[in-house]
Order: structure tokens, then sequence, then C-alpha cells
């Protein structure tokens, strides 16, 4: 499903060349499940960004689906995240002006989509948000951003969910909740989930974990 292979990335600050992927490789199967872990500022969210083509490496590949994503175009690798991809992103990157049901809504309204304020609904009802649709996000919690996030990810039934700490703003019942939904669409639609957490109870469920480690993935021992 995805591969990375000897992918090297760094930033310039004030000056300074500062290193946060060197030599990356990584192959995940469809319908696998992996949790990166890792320190913070180990440039976890950074590979993520990578792995869905948000971010540019310096050098190295990465291969989606059969497909050299930086050899695409900027508007064939976004058409690729409307379709394929369910990105999670920590600080939620909701649309102020617009509803929950309509920020769920709006990857198929995007893509032309029937039904798309019905089944925003369905799937705001399942992360236990019924209450909340007409609300805009400033109304909202942290916890409950997070659930809208979520759902607008999940809402075109992507082949590759990513999600970066998908419970870490959420309290113990909600983020079990959140952690099911995630599992459960990773075996219903045969999904590739790769998610990024501290939390070792949330890593472990998945089929299998690497840390990230001065800039290389290492398997973790089981």
């Amino acid at each position: 499903m995805i591969a990375l292979n000897n992918v090297h990335l760094a930033y310039n600050a004030a000056g300074r060349t500062i290193p946060v992927l060197s030599g990356a490789s990584l192959d995940v199967a469809q319908g696998e499940s992996v949790a990166i872990i890792g320190p913070s500022g180990s440039g976890k969210t950074s590979l993520l960004l990578v792995l869905t083509g948000l971010e540019t490496p310096d050098s190295g590949t990465v291969v989606f689906d059969g497909l050299e994503l930086h050899d695409q175009s900027n508007d064939a690798r976004a058409d690729l995240r409307r379709d394929k991809i369910g990105i999670v992103f920590q600080n939620f990157h909701l649309i102020p002006s617009l509803t929950a049901r309509e920020n769920v809504a709006l990857p198929l309204d995007i893509a032309a989509a029937e039904n798309a304020r019905q089944r925003a609904a369905e799937l705001l009802e399942r992360v236990g948000l019924e209450h909340r649709m007409d609300h805009y996000p400033n109304a909202m919690s942290g916890g409950e951003r997070q659930r809208v996030a979520l759902a607008r990810a999940l809402i075109h039934q992507p082949t590759l969910m990513v999600a970066d700490e998908p419970t870490g703003n959420l309290d113990n019942q909600t983020g079990d909740a959140v952690a099911n939904l995630l599992f459960e669409l990773n075996q219903e639609n045969d999904a590739t989930l790769i998610l990024v957490t501290h939390d070792p109870a949330l890593a472990a469920r998945c089929q299998r974990q690497v840390r990230l480690h001065e800039g290389q993935l290492q398997p973790v021992d089981a």
C-alpha cells in the first residue's frame, strides 16, 4: 500500500540545518495497522506529512498504491488525498465558518457525492456528537473538535488512514470510542492505518510498532 525508501528530510532554522529524517524506510501492507512511536520532537508529524504527500522529502521516494507521490503534481496529490487518504491532524484544521456537519461533509461536497449531509450526520452520531452537529468549532471543546476532525477524515472511507495523536485530547472513555472506530474501519474496509501515538495501550492495539529514532524507523520487539 505504501512504502518509504531511504527518505531524508531536513529543515533550515536560524541558519542551521536540522535533520529530521535520515534514511527512513518503511513498508506497510494493505489493511495493516502500524503505530509510530518516539519522543516529542523526533519528527513523527513530519514523517506523516511526507507519507501523505503534504511535505516533499529532500531525497528518497514515497510510493503510495503504486504511484511515486512526489512525481505527481500538487493537484494530483490533492486528488489522491481527497479520494483515498484520510488524515487526522493533531491541531484539527477545521473550518471555523462551517458547522460540525458541514466540516465533516466537506470532502464529499468537493467530490460532488450524494447524500453528503446524511452521511456526515451518521458518522457524527458514531463518534458521539449527534447533539453537536449544527455547532461551530469555536463552540466546541478540544475533544469534540478532535472527533469532528476524525469523522471528516473517515467520511469518504479512505484506503489509507493516518492519525497524529488521535486520542491525545480526549478523556479515556471518548478516547477508547475513537480508537475503536479507527480499528473498526481498518477491519471493515481493509484500510491501512498508520498512527502516531504516545499511548502505549493504543500502540499495542496495532499489528506492528515502529520507533522513529535519530531520523530512522526501527522495529519494536513484540
